[in-house]
C-alpha cells in the first residue's frame, strides 16, 4: 500500500511523512526530490529549461511510478510518499500508473488555513531566488514570498474542490507533524483515503483496443474521462483474446456507460500505433455507434472507480481534450463515416486514398 500526502507547500508533508514512517512498522519514505536530483544530474540542460519543475517531465512522472513499484517489491510494506500534486492530469497518470502494478493508493490531503501555510513556507521553504549581493535577507524573504503566494496558493486554491472530493482531509492547522502522523495512521487503518481506480493490467505486448463513437443529434462525438489515466477518450478498450473487435466495443459501452447499442456497429479506421517506449503499440479501431436520442442521455451511467465524466464535444473541444494521436484518428474516423467507407491508418495516416 502507498500512502500519498498531498497539500500545499507549508501543509507538513514532510514533517508527517518523517513521523509517519517512524510510527507504522515496516513502512519506508520514499523522497520524490531524489528523482528529480537523478535527472537533473542526467538530462540535458536545454531540456531542464524547457520545463518549470519536476512534474513537467514525463520521464520524472515514469520513473516515480516504477520506482515506487520496485521499493514496494524489494520490502513489502507501506510506503509513504510526500508530494503535492495539484493536476487532475497528473494525478491520473500517476495514481493510474501504480493501479496497473497493483498498488493501492491511500490519498490524504494534508489542508491548513492559509496564514499558517505562509508562515511555515517562510520558516521552512525552498530556498529564496538568487538575488544581489546588496539585497538584504528581508528583500529576499518577500521575493520568496510573493512568488509563492503569486504561483503556487492560487494553483492549490483551484485544486482544492477535487483534492476535497478524491483525498481524505485532514487540517494540520494546529497539529505538529507526530500529531497529524498518529491521526494519519488512524485514519488509513480505518480505509480513508482509498482510491477505487480501476487495475487496468500493463500491456506486455502490442495490443487490439476498439473503441466506439457515439454522436448526439448535431454530430458531437461523445468523450469519456477516465480516472486512472490523464486525458479524454473515446469509450471503448482493449479486446479481449478470442472476443470479435466489434463485439469488444459494444462490451465495453455497455460496462463504462451503461449503454446498450444495436450489434453490427460499421468499422470506421484501423489504425496502426507504433511502439513507443514504454508502450508496445499495436491495432486501433474505432466503430460508429450512430446516434443517441438526447431522451436516451438519462441511461448515461459513470463507474466512479473508472470514469469521471462524459462529454458529447465539436471538433474544435475535441482537438484540446484528446492526445494528438488520437485526435488524429477521430479526424479519419469523421472523414471515413462521410465517405462511406472504412479507411486503413498507420501511426493516423492513410495507407491509400
Amino acid at each position: 500500500m502507498i500512502i500519498w500526502l498531498n497539500g500545499a507547500q507549508g501543509a507538513g508533508m514532510s514533517a508527517t511523512a518523517a513521523e509517519l514512517t517512524a510510527l507504522l512498522p515496516d513502512s519506508v519514505l520514499l523522497d520524490p526530490e531524489r528523482i528529480g536530483d537523478l535527472l537533473r544530474v542526467t538530462l540535458p540542460a536545454r531540456r531542464l529549461k524547457e520545463v518549470a519543475n519536476d512534474q513537467e517531465l514525463p520521464a520524472w512522472r515514469w520513473l516515480l511510478v516504477e520506482t515506487a513499484a520496485a521499493v514496494h517489491r524489494e520490502t513489502g510494506g507501506v510506503l509513504v510518499l510526500p508530494l503535492s500534486v495539484l493536476s487532475q492530469e497528473r494525478r491520473d497518470e500517476m495514481f493510474g500508473g501504480l493501479a496497473s502494478r497493483g498498488l493501492a493508493v491511500r490519498h490524504v490531503l494534508l489542508d491548513a488555513e492559509e496564514t499558517i501555510l505562509r508562515q511555515r513556507f517562510l520558516t521552512d521553504g525552498p530556498a529564496a531566488p538568487a538575488m544581489t549581493v546588496a539585497a538584504s535577507g528581508e528583500a529576499a524573504t518577500g521575493a520568496r514570498d510573493g512568488a509563492w503566494a503569486r504561483d503556487h496558493l492560487p494553483a492549490y486554491r483551484a485544486a482544492l474542490p477535487w483534492l476535497r472530493t478524491d483525498a481524505h482531509v485532514l487540517d494540520t492547522s494546529a497539529l505538529t507533524g507526530r500529531q497529524a502522523a498518529e491521526r494519519v495512521a488512524a485514519a488509513v487503518g480505518e480505509g480513508a483515503g482509498a482510491c477505487e481506480i480501476v487495475q487496468s493490467p500493463r500491456p506486455t505486448a502490442a495490443t487490439v483496443a476498439a473503441g466506439m463513437l457515439i454522436f448526439d443529434e448535431q454530430d458531437r462525438v461523445l468523450l469519456v474521462d477516465p480516472t486512472y489515466k490523464p486525458g479524454w477518450e473515446f469509450p471503448g478498450g482493449v479486446v479481449e483474446p478470442g472476443e470479435p473487435p466489434s463485439r469488444a466495443a459494444l462490451r465495453e459501452v455497455t460496462e463504462e456507460l451503461g449503454l446498450r447499442l444495436a450489434d453490427g456497429p460499421r468499422l470506421l479506421v484501423v489504425d496502426w500505433e507504433p511502439p513507443v517506449p514504454p508502450g508496445f503499440g499495436g491495432v486501433r479501431m474505432l466503430f460508429d455507434g450512430g446516434r443517441l436520442p438526447e431522451e436516451r442521455f438519462g441511461e448515461l451511467l459513470l463507474p466512479g472507480e473508472e470514469l469521471r465524466q462524459w462529454r458529447f464535444v465539436g471538433t474544435a473541444e475535441a482537438e484540446q481534450l484528446l492526445s494528438p494521436g488520437r485526435f488524429l484518428r477521430l479526424r479519419w474516423a469523421l472523414e471515413a463515416r462521410a465517405r462511406g467507407r472504412t479507411i486503413n491508418l498507420e501511426a493516423g495516416i492513410p495507407v491509400s486514398p
